[in-house]
């Protein structure tokens, strides 16, 4: 029996193409180049004999090479990770078998029709029926339907789809303050804060919305303390815990991760809310979290917020049916609970991957 075959591509514009749900999407200009900057990063996952797809070899490789040296005195086992033929151009031809998978970074019309154009075999890939499935789950109604399970003492959290202006406007009396959230959107996109009442702008941006997505998520303004999240993966089997997040946002966009053990990470949160809560609210996550039709990695992002002068856990902002940030971080944790670190995506003239001492 062939073994298998894994293929791997870092596609990151796929919240913004899931947005679009067209197969012959192009993305903007910065999501084109994040994927040929950072292509390297699944061979921080990928396992020896797999292919990674990258627009240039010679630079992820060159880019691998000087991450993995750096990380090889936190974490032994990278130093017999990176072999030849390694990296692949998306263009180059690659030998497949029966036993090939396709692994992207998140699974869309567009990198479906993209591969397929590439004469990738469709029975490495999801089918039409699987990809809306996946597409209806990345909603954020999903989050909002799993929270009220996540409820219990120490949490806060709501969120309603409201698919009229006058039902944003009911919720506007209800709570003054509120953030209106695409369902879906990426990065800090397709979100408006309100204040007691539209604006001209907002209520603009609101019909818009209304009438390309169907609706919009409405939910109460909260004081946040701390982002963090937690990363899983669906499997046969169930819902699987891979480790903690602790990231770093400003004006909603990712801007970094902690580096640093599961221990440690769980030390850190402890200053805010009892881990217990955490503990309570992952397993809560693992028995009732139902996902249908997609097995791969996930994320759940979540904050501490200020309520009342009372920290509280919110315990399901987002959910992120796709790789993340957090999960390029688990890879990248040390095993030594005294060495934390910081990892930002940085822009000057290209996209970086930088680590620096927290």
């Amino acid at each position: 029996m062939l073994p298998e075959m894994n293929i791997h591509v870092f596609n990151p514009e796929h919240d913004i193409a899931l947005a679009s749900n067209l197969a012959n999407f192009t993305a903007p200009h910065a999501g084109r180049q994040l994927r040929a900057d950072l292509g390297f990063l699944p061979a921080l996952w990928a396992e020896e004999g797999d292919v990674i797809l990258v627009e240039n070899v010679e630079y992820a490789t060159k880019t691998w090479e000087r991450l993995r040296k750096r990380l090889v005195p936190w974490h032994g086992t990278l130093s017999s990770i990176g072999w030849n033929n390694m990296f692949h151009r998306v263009e180059q031809s690659v030998p497949c078998h029966g036993t090939t998978r396709i692994l992207p970074w998140g699974w869309d019309k567009a990198i479906k029709r993209e591969l397929e154009r590439k004469g990738f075999p469709l029975s490495a890939m999801p089918s039409d029926r699987q990809l809306e499935t996946i597409r209806t789950l990345s909603h954020r109604q999903t989050a909002a339907q799993l929270l009220p399970q996540l409820q219990m003492e120490g949490t806060v959290g709501e969120a309603v789809l409201c698919e009229t202006t006058e039902t944003v406007e009911q919720q506007l009396r209800l709570h003054p303050r509120l953030v209106l959230k695409a369902p879906w959107s990426s990065s800090g996109r397709g979100i408006r804060f309100i204040d007691r009442q539209l604006n001209d702008h907002q209520r603009g941006w609101l019909c818009n919305l209304l009438k390309s997505q169907g609706g919009v998520m409405a939910e109460p303004y909260y004081e946040k303390v701390k982002d963090f999240g937690m990363e899983f993966e669906s499997t046969d089997e169930g819902i699987r815990y891979l480790g903690l997040s602790l990231f770093h946002t400003a004006n909603g966009a990712y801007t970094g991760n902690i580096l640093a053990t599961e221990e440690t990470k769980r030390e850190i949160l402890s200053r805010y809310i009892p881990v217990s809560l955490l503990d309570c609210v992952k397993e809560k996550i693992c028995s009732t979290l139902q996902l249908k039709d997609y097995r791969g990695p996930f994320g759940i992002d979540m904050m501490v917020v200020n309520e009342n002068g009372l920290r509280k856990l919110h315990p399901c902002v987002e959910i992120n049916l796709r790789r993340t940030m957090g999960h390029v971080a688990l890879a990248m944790s040390p095993t030594d609970d005294d060495i934390r670190y910081v990892m930002r995506i940085e822009y000057t003239d290209n996209y970086k991957l930088r680590i620096r001492k927290l």
